[in-house]
C-alpha cells in the first residue's frame, strides 16, 4: 500500500485517543487546566457517567477573547515556550492538546472571560471544528461543557464501562485533585445530586474527613521527612487500618498526582511486618524535588513520571513513613516472669487450659503432663488420596489459635480461623445456590459513610449486596443505612466489609459476587487469638469434617497440619 499522510480529521482523533481515554480522562485534563488558572473554586458536574455530560466551572484568570481560537489548536499552550522549559514544569498541563482531543470526539462548548475584559467570549466546537462564536456576559472564569463523548468514535464509546463504574473513577479523580490543592474548593455532582465537596481551606485534614470518612480520618498520622532533597510529608493510616486492594495509596510529585508502583512498593516495605499479607495501608504522599530531577513528559496523560535518581526517592518515602510508624507503633518489649504451675493445677484444668497462655517454664511443664499422661490409642496412615476428613478427638488450643486434636493417623494442627471460614463458606454458598439467605435484622440500623468511589460501586450492586443478605438504603450524601445483614455475619465489621467488598468490585468485575463472599465470610470467622471453649472447639471439627473441601480455607490457605503417627516416631528416635 502506497504511504499517504492522513487527514487532520482522522489524525485528530488518533492523537485523541492517547490523551481522551474516558470520561474521567476529559475531566481530568479540564481540571488541571482549571488548576494552572489559579481557580479557588472547581465545579464539576456530570450525567450518564459523563457520557452525556461533562461540566467544568472555575473562577480562575479566564483566556483573553482574541486568544480563544487558539486554545482549540494542536499544540499549543500557554504553560512552556521553548525546550528548556521542558526541564523545569510546575504546571500541571503543558502538551497543549488536551482541549484539541477532547473537543476531537465531542460536542464542546466553552464561555470565558477575564478579569480585563468587560464582556466573555463562547465558543462552541463540534468534532474538532468551530461552528459559533460570539460574546457572552459571563463573570470570570471559564466554563467548558462536553456533550456527546465520543459521538463520532462508536468503536471508543462501546468499550466504556457502566456509568456508576465511570462515575466512580470520575470521583476519585475529584477527590484526588481535594487531596493535592486543599485551598481549592471542589464540588462534584452527578445527575444534580451533590456527590462531593471540599471546603477550600487550606487544610489536609479537612480533605481527608472528606475523602475517607470520620472514622477512618481521625486514625490517620500526620508525617515529614527530607532526604538527600527530597521533602515528604502528608497522611498514614496505623498499622490496623488496611484494605484488599491499593487504592488507599495515593501520590504527589511536585502536587502531580501520578501512579507509580516504585513508590506503592516503598510505603508497603515502610509497613512490613506490620500488617497482614497482601492487605495494604492508607497513605497520602506529597513528595517535592527539584522539577529538573523528575521527566513528566513520558505519557500522554501524564499520570507517569520518571525520575532520575529513582532509589533516592524510594529512600526518601520508605523511611518517612517507617519513621513515623515507629514512633507510634513501636512494638513493646515483653518479659515473662518465672512462674510454677503444680500438677494438681493443670491436671484439674486439662482439655481447656492452653499451655501458650503459661509462663514460660510453666508452659514446658504443663506439656511435659500432657505427654505422660495421655495415653494414645493405636494409630494407623489415612487413606491416599482421600478428601475428608477422619473423626477426630480435640485435645486443646495452642496460641489461642490453633486447635489440637488427635485422629487415627497422628496429630492435627487446626487454624481455627480458616477452619471456620470454610465452614461458614459453603453455609453460605449453599443459601446462596438456593436464594434462602439467612439474614439478621440490626437492633439499630447502622449508618456508614462511603468516599464517592466507593459510593457509586454500592449503587452498581446494589441488587448484589441484596442477594447476599445486605438491606441498604441511602442516608445523605455518600452515606447509607444498614438494616440487616447476612445471619453469619451478625456481630461483624460492617462496614470493614463494605468498604472492602467495594474495592474489589472495581477491579474483579463479573467476579465479584464469589469475592464478596469470601470477604463475609473472611469478617464472620472466629479470629486467631479469640479463646474457645473445649465444646466449641469441637463443635467448629465436627462442621468441618462436613464441609466438602475440609483441607483448605475459600482464600487457598490450608486449614491444618498433619503430624503423622510415623513422623513422630521418627522425630522421637523410636525408629
Amino acid at each position: 500500500m502506497a504511504i499517504r499522510v492522513l487527514p487532520p480529521e482522522v489524525a485528530a482523533k488518533i492523537a485523541a485517543g492517547e490523551v481522551v481515554e474516558r470520561p474521567a480522562s476529559a475531566l481530568k485534563e479540564l481540571m488541571e487546566n482549571a488548576i494552572d488558572a489559579g481557580a479557588a473554586d472547581i465545579r464539576a458536574e456530570i450525567r450518564e457517567g459523563g457520557k452525556r455530560l461533562i461540566r467544568v466551572v472555575d473562577d480562575g484568570c479566564g483566556i483573553p477573547a482574541d486568544q480563544v481560537p487558539l486554545a482549540f489548536a494542536r499544540h499549543s499552550t500557554s504553560k512552556l515556550h521553548s525546550l528548556e522549559d521542558l526541564e523545569h514544569i510546575l504546571t500541571l498541563g503543558f502538551r497543549g492538546e488536551a482541549l484539541a482531543s477532547i473537543a476531537a470526539v465531542s460536542r464542546l462548548t466553552m464561555i470565558t472571560c477575564t478579569r480585563e475584559e468587560g464582556i466573555g467570549t463562547l465558543v462552541r466546537v463540534e468534532g474538532g471544528e468551530i461552528v459559533r462564536r460570539e460574546k457572552h456576559g459571563v463573570p470570570p472564569g471559564t466554563t467548558v461543557m462536553v456533550e456527546d463523548l465520543f459521538y463520532n468514535t462508536p468503536a471508543r464509546r462501546k468499550f466504556l464501562r457502566s456509568d456508576a463504574a465511570e462515575n466512580a473513577l470520575i470521583a476519585d479523580i475529584i477527590t484526588s485533585y481535594a487531596l493535592a490543592y486543599p485551598e481549592v474548593r471542589f464540588t462534584l455532582l452527578n445527575n444534580e445530586r451533590l456527590v462531593f465537596q471540599s471546603t477550600g481551606t487550606g487544610k489536609l485534614s479537612d480533605v481527608l474527613l472528606k475523602a475517607f470518612g470520620l472514622e477512618s480520618a481521625q486514625q490517620m498520622i500526620e508525617f515529614r521527612g527530607e532526604d538527600e532533597g527530597v521533602s515528604v510529608w502528608g497522611y498514614i493510616a496505623p498499622p490496623a487500618l488496611h484494605q484488599a486492594t491499593r487504592k488507599g495509596l495515593v501520590f504527589f510529585v511536585n502536587r502531580r498526582w501520578i501512579q507509580d508502583r516504585t513508590l506503592s512498593y516503598a510505603v508497603e516495605q515502610a509497613y512490613h511486618d506490620l500488617i497482614p499479607a497482601r492487605r495494604y495501608p492508607l497513605a497520602v504522599v506529597n513528595i517535592r524535588l527539584d522539577p529538573a530531577e523528575v521527566d513528566v513528559n513520558i505519557h500522554p496523560t501524564k499520570r507517569e513520571v520518571r525520575f532520575r535518581d529513582s532509589h533516592r526517592v524510594f529512600a526518601a518515602v520508605q523511611r518517612a513513613v517507617r519513621h513515623a510508624l515507629q514512633e507510634r507503633f513501636a512494638p513493646p518489649a515483653v518479659r515473662f516472669a518465672p512462674a510454677q504451675v503444680t500438677d494438681e493445677a493443670f491436671m484439674t484444668s486439662r482439655g481447656t487450659l492452653s499451655p501458650a497462655r503459661l509462663p514460660e517454664e510453666g508452659a514446658q511443664r504443663a506439656l511435659e503432663l500432657q505427654r505422660t499422661a495421655d495415653v494414645l490409642p493405636a494409630m494407623i496412615e489415612p487413606q491416599a488420596g482421600s478428601r475428608r476428613l477422619p473423626m477426630l478427638r480435640v485435645v486443646g488450643q495452642v496460641a489461642q489459635t490453633y486447635i489440637v486434636a488427635e485422629g487415627p493417623g497422628g496429630v492435627y494442627l487446626v487454624d481455627q480461623h480458616a477452619a471456620h471460614e470454610r465452614v461458614v463458606y459453603e453455609r453460605l454458598l449453599a443459601e446462596r445456590r438456593g436464594a434462602q439467605v439467612a439474614t439478621q435484622t440490626l437492633l439499630e440500623p447502622l449508618v456508614i459513610e462511603l468516599t464517592p468511589a466507593r459510593a457509586q460501586m454500592l449503587e452498581l450492586h446494589a441488587q448484589d449486596l441484596a442477594a447476599l443478605g445486605f438491606g441498604i438504603e441511602p442516608f445523605g450524601i455518600n452515606s447509607f443505612r444498614v438494616r440487616h445483614v447476612p445471619a453469619a455475619f451478625a456481630g461483624g465489621d460492617v462496614a470493614g466489609a463494605l468498604n472492602e467488598m467495594l474495592d474489589l468490585a472495581e477491579l474483579n468485575g463479573v467476579s465479584w459476587q464469589d469475592e464478596a463472599l469470601v470477604t463475609i465470610v473472611c469478617h464472620s470467622a472466629v479470629r486467631a487469638g479469640q479463646i474457645l471453649s473445649m465444646s466449641e472447639m469441637r463443635d467448629l471439627i465436627r462442621q468441618l469434617e462436613d464441609t466438602s473441601t475440609p483441607h483448605s480455607c475459600p482464600h487457598g490457605r490450608p486449614t491444618m497440619i498433619h503430624l503423622s503417627a510415623a513422623a513422630l516416631e521418627r522425630e522421637f528416635g523410636r525408629r
